[in-house]
C-alpha cells in the first residue's frame, strides 16, 4: 500500500480549469489532518474571478459535450469506475487523512462512490423520450430530453468522494458540463478524482474544480452568472435556503440535499439483535457525521432498558483513534467547532435530566475527538432532539403507543430518512405511509444505494440523487408537435 507521504506528493494542488492545473489568484491554504492537527498539504485558493474562469470553461465545452455520443460518455464513466476500483486503497487513505474516518469505512465509501460511476455509465445510454399521436389526431408529438446545461456543484466535507461522484456522474451522463467547489476542510479527494477522470478520457472543460476559503464569494459569483443553468448543493438547511434564494434570480434548476434529524423507532415487537446492529450502523457510521445518521432514538418503554444496556455495552467497547490505526471504529470529528457543538448538545440534555450511560466527553490531546456516547431519559424539548447532532452521540427517548411514536418521529421540520424496527409487517407498511421522510430503513440501519433515489421532504431538501430519478435532475424535457400529413 502507498505511504501517506507518497500519496500526498503525487496529489494535484491547483485549480482545474479548462483541462489545466493552474494557480489560484488568492494564493494557497492549508488542509489539516483532524486526527493530529498537522498540515497535510497547501493547495490553491480561488477568487471569484477564478470561479468565473471555471464557468467560462464549462460553458465553452457544453455544446460539444452535449453532442458527444451517449456511448462515449458512458465509456468514460465506466473507465473512471475501473480506475477508481484499481486505486481503492489510495482513495481510502486520502479520505482518512483529510476527513478522519476509519480506513475500513473509507474503503466502503470508495465502493459506494464508485457505484454512481457504474450506475450512471449505464443510464447514459438509456436517456429516452416518446413519440405518438395527439388525442385529436391532428399531429404527432415528439417528447425529447436535453441536458440542462452548465452546472455548479457545492459538495460537503463528510463524504469527500461519494458526494462528488453522486453529483458529477449523472451530470456527465446527461451531457452537462460542471464546475465543482469542494469543501475547504476536505478538498483533496475531489482533486484526485478529477485527475482520474482526465485519465479516463474526459475532455477539457467538461469538469472544472475551484478550491477556496471564500466559499460564499466564489459561489455567489458563479450562481449570479446567467450562463449557469443548474445548482446542486449538499449541506445545512440554513445555507441551502440562502442558495435557493440566490438561484431564484436566474430561475436555476436546483437540487438540495439538506439537514436531517432522523428518527430511529424501535417497537416492542422488534428483534433487538437487529435493532442494536442497526443502531450502531445508523448512528456511528462516519463518526456520526452524516445527514442520514440516526439522530433521535425513539424506543418503546417496554424494551428501552434492554436496548440501552445493549448499545451502551457495544459503545463502551469501541476503539477510538486515528483512522489509519488497526481496528479503529471512531476517528476524530472534523474540527473543534464540531466537538464544541456536540458537547453543548450533551450538556443541555444532561442539564434537563438525561443520564449518560457511556462516554459523554471530548478527549484531551491532539486531534478533535469526542467519545462515542449513549444518553438515556432524554426529556422533550432537549436541543439534542431538535438539532442535527453530527457527532457520535446516541440519545434515547421513549414512547408508549404507535401513534405517539409517529407523532414524535414527525415532530421536526426535517424529513430526510427514518429507521423503523418491528417484526409486524403491517405495522412496517403503515410506517412507510405515516412517517414524513423521503427515505426509510425497515429493520436496517443503512439505506444509501446508487440505484435508489436519495433525498428528503420538508426542510431536508428538494430533488433526488441516484436511481432512475437521478439523471432526470440534469435533463430538460422538450415537446415538439408535427402536423399530421
Amino acid at each position: 500500500m502507498i505511504t501517506e507521504t507518497a500519496l500526498l506528493e503525487k496529489l494535484p494542488r491547483g485549480l482545474f480549469i479548462g483541462g489545466e492545473w493552474v494557480d489560484g489568484s488568492a494564493g494557497t491554504f492549508a488542509v489539516h489532518d483532524p486526527a493530529t492537527g498537522d498540515v497535510l498539504v497547501e493547495i490553491a485558493d480561488a477568487s471569484p474571478e477564478d470561479g468565473i474562469r471555471a464557468l467560462d470553461a464549462a460553458v465553452a465545452a457544453q455544446d460539444a459535450w452535449a453532442a458527444t455520443a451517449p456511448r462515449t460518455r458512458s465509456d468514460i464513466l465506466r473507465r473512471a469506475f475501473d480506475l477508481l476500483t484499481e486505486r481503492a486503497d489510495e482513495f481510502a487513505l486520502l479520505m482518512t487523512l483529510e476527513m478522519g474516518k476509519p480506513l475500513a469505512e473509507a474503503r466502503g465509501e470508495v465502493t459506494y462512490g464508485g457505484e454512481f460511476l457504474r450506475w450512471f455509465s449505464e443510464e447514459a445510454v438509456r436517456i429516452a423520450g416518446r413519440y405518438g399521436s395527439n388525442p385529436e389526431g391532428t399531429g404527432r408529438m415528439v417528447i425529447s430530453q436535453r441536458p440542462v446545461g452548465p452546472c455548479f456543484f457545492i459538495t460537503p466535507w463528510n463524504f469527500p468522494l461519494a458526494m462528488a461522484t453522486r453529483k458529477i456522474a449523472p451530470a456527465l451522463a446527461a451531457g452537462c458540463t460542471v464546475v465543482v467547489k469542494p469543501p475547504e476542510l476536505t478538498p483533496l479527494t475531489t482533486l484526485a478524482f478529477v485527475q482520474l477522470l482526465v485519465e479516463a478520457g474526459l475532455p477539457a472543460g467538461v469538469v472544472n474544480v475551484v478550491t477556496t476559503t471564500t466559499s460564499s464569494a466564489v459561489s455567489g459569483a458563479i450562481i449570479a452568472d446567467p450562463r449557469l443553468r443548474k445548482l446542486s448543493f449538499t449541506g445545512s438547511t440554513s445555507v441551502g435556503k440562502k442558495l435557493i434564494a440566490q438561484a431564484a434570480e436566474g430561475v436555476l434548476r436546483v437540487s438540495m440535499e439538506l439537514g436531517g434529524n432522523a428518527p430511529f423507532v424501535v417497537f416492542d415487537d422488534a428483534d433487538l439483535n437487529k435493532a442494536v446492529d442497526g443502531a450502531m450502523a445508523a448512528k456511528f457510521r462516519n463518526i456520526g457525521q452524516a445527514c442520514t445518521a440516526a439522530n433521535r432514538f425513539i424506543v418503546h418503554e417496554a424494551v428501552a432498558g434492554e436496548f440501552a444496556d445493549r448499545v451502551s455495552e457495544r459503545v463502551r467497547a469501541m476503539k477510538i483513534g486515528r483512522g489509519t490505526e488497526e481496528g479503529v471504529q471512531i476517528g476524530p470529528l472534523i474540527d473543534q467547532k464540531a466537538v464544541d457543538g456536540t458537547a453543548a448538545l450533551v450538556k443541555d440534555a444532561v442539564d434537563r435530566g438525561a443520564v449518560v450511560r457511556a462516554g459523554g466527553s471530548a478527549i484531551e490531546g491532539p486531534g478533535t475527538f469526542f467519545e462515542p456516547t449513549v444518553i438515556t431519559e432524554v426529556a422533550a424539548g432537549s436541543d439534542i432532539l431538535r438539532e442535527e447532532i453530527f457527532g457520535p452521540v446516541l440519545a434515547i427517548a421513549t414512547f408508549a403507543s404507535e401513534d405517539e411514536a409517529v407523532r414524535l418521529a414527525n415532530d421536526t421540520e426535517y424529513g430526510l430518512v427514518s429507521y423503523v424496527f418491528t417484526e409486524d409487517l403491517q405495522r412496517g407498511l403503515r410506517m412507510i405511509d405515516r412517517l414524513e421522510t423521503g427515505m426509510m430503513g425497515l429493520n436496517i440501519g443503512v439505506v444509501s444505494n446508487a440505484a435508489a433515489p436519495f433525498g428528503g421532504v420538508k426542510q431536508s431538501g428538494v430533488g433526488r440523487e441516484g436511481g432512475l430519478e437521478g439523471i432526470h435532475e440534469y435533463l430538460s424535457t422538450k415537446y415538439t408537435l408535427i402536423p399530421a400529413s
